[in-house]
Order: C-alpha cells, then structure tokens, then sequence
C-alpha cells in the first residue's frame, strides 16, 4: 500500500473518532432525554442516556440556581428541577452582562451554549431577557437543523468509513463536505441571528429597531453587553474540517503518483 494511502486512513479515522465521541454517540444516546423530561416520563429514561450525560457534562457550566450536589449527576438534576441541557460538545458560547447582573452573583454573566442538537447554560434566563426586547424564545431557530442534526452526523460518519475503506473519487469528493462543516455551522447560526434581531414583536417591555446580534466578538443591546465566541465543540469541528482535508490531500497524491506508475 503507498504510504500516502495510509496517512489518508489515519487522517479520516482520526476525523471519524472525534465526531463520533464528541457529537455522534452523546446526540444518539441522550436523544429524545429532555422531552421525556419536560412530559414527565422521567421512568422511561434508559440508564444510558443518564450515564452519558453525567459524563459529557463534567465541568460544565451549570445555572447558578443548580444545588452543587447535582452537578453531573441527572437524577439529581431532575429533582431539585435544575436547567438541563444536551449532552453533546457545546459549539458556540453567548453570554450577557448588565447592572442588574451583579460580577458576585453571575460571574460569567448570563452565557448560553449552542450545541448541533439544543442548548445548553442559561437557557431560561437568556429567554426570559429576549422576551423583554420583543426576540422570540431561542428554540423558535434551528428547529429542521436540530431534528435532523443526528442524521445528518451518521451520514457524515458513513462517508469518512467509505472513504477510509475505497478509493472511488466520489467518496474524495464527499468529503469535503467535513471540511465544510465549521463554515456551514457559522452560516447558519449567523442567518438565524439575524433573524431573531429582525423579527422583533412590540410585546416586548423595551422597544428597539431591529438589529443584527454580534455573531463573533463583544457588542451591546439595549443596557446589555453581549460577548459571542467559539468554544470546545467548535474548534472540534476544526480539527475534524483539518484532519479531512489532510486526508484528502493524501488519497490524491497516493493516486496520482499510483497512476504514473
């Protein structure tokens, strides 16, 4: 085998195992847990799905109304009814600070974590602060993208095994929609944001024009000051747009030099 065939095969293997263990298994395994939660059918809850969100979540952020002793532990969550979020890799953080938001009692402000499959932080409160400037709750955005998100990742995870296991060049060429993701991701959520920001409701108690919320970097709304950045989730994503293209670059110059000889 060229040597460059089995750097392509390490590279998409590598690519496969961080997608697999950082968003694939904890979005499969924890899916469908919150509305169990939320109808009350906290008995049909598999032990697995606990398992992993109990592992995924350690040293998280938790609302500062969550008692220390359920951190981490989501039977405990769920009865000192606690904010719960998902259990996959958060991709983008959202935090807001105001006066009323004191450093001592909120020292990272009011943050917010997206994942490919919910939200994760805050969630209450940031809806509670968008309801007061007329922005619709935040699951109103993304519904077709979180709902078809698992499905989306498994046919990613099928197209890194094809092409770790053929060299057909369609499956080269799939690949590079891995190496899309990350800017995919920054698209949609850039769309969304300013969808939220120019479809305000006069229900709101502060009226403002519409405006287009900060997608990277520190801004200010009304008397908030918003901070907006990558986290862990996204700069996996990175690794995994990297590792892809290394992969590809390797198959191509395997089968080039193949060919010539």
């Amino acid at each position: 085998m060229h040597s460059s065939f089995l750097k392509s095969k390490i590279f998409a293997g590598l690519a496969l195992v961080i997608l697999t263990i950082a968003f694939t298994v904890p979005m499969i395994g924890f899916h469908g847990t919150l509305n169990k939660i939320n109808d009350g059918k906290v008995a049909e809850i598999s032990p697995l799905a606990s398992k992993i969100w109990n592992v995924y979540n350690q040293g998280r952020y938790k609302s500062t109304t969550t008692p220390k002793e359920a951190h981490n532990n989501l039977t405990k969550m769920i009865e000192t009814s606690s904010e719960i979020g998902v259990a996959s890799m958060p991709l983008w953080a959202v935090s807001l600070e105001a006066p009323n938001y004191p450093k001592e009692a909120f020292p990272e402000g009011i943050p917010v974590y997206f994942h490919f499959d919910g939200f994760s932080g805050e969630v209450h409160e940031m809806n509670t602060i968008n309801h007061y400037i007329g922005m619709d709750p935040m699951w109103r955005g993304g519904i077709l993208e979180r709902e078809v998100g698992i499905y989306a990742l498994l046919a990613l995870s099928l197209v890194m095994v094809c092409f770790i296991a053929y060299n057909h060049k369609i499956w080269s060429y799939l690949m590079f929609i891995p190496v899309s993701v990350p800017l995919l991701f920054i698209a949609d959520y850039s769309y969304w944001l300013y969808w939220f920001g120019h479809n305000l409701h006069d229900w709101g108690a502060f009226k403002i024009k519409p405006f287009m919320p900060t997608v990277f970097g520190d801004g200010k709304v009304a008397q908030f000051t918003t901070h907006s950045y990558p986290t862990i989730g996204f700069y996996l994503l990175v690794l995994i747009c990297l590792l892809s293209l290394l992969a590809i670059l390797a198959k191509s110059k395997a089968i080039k030099e193949s060919n010539a000889n």
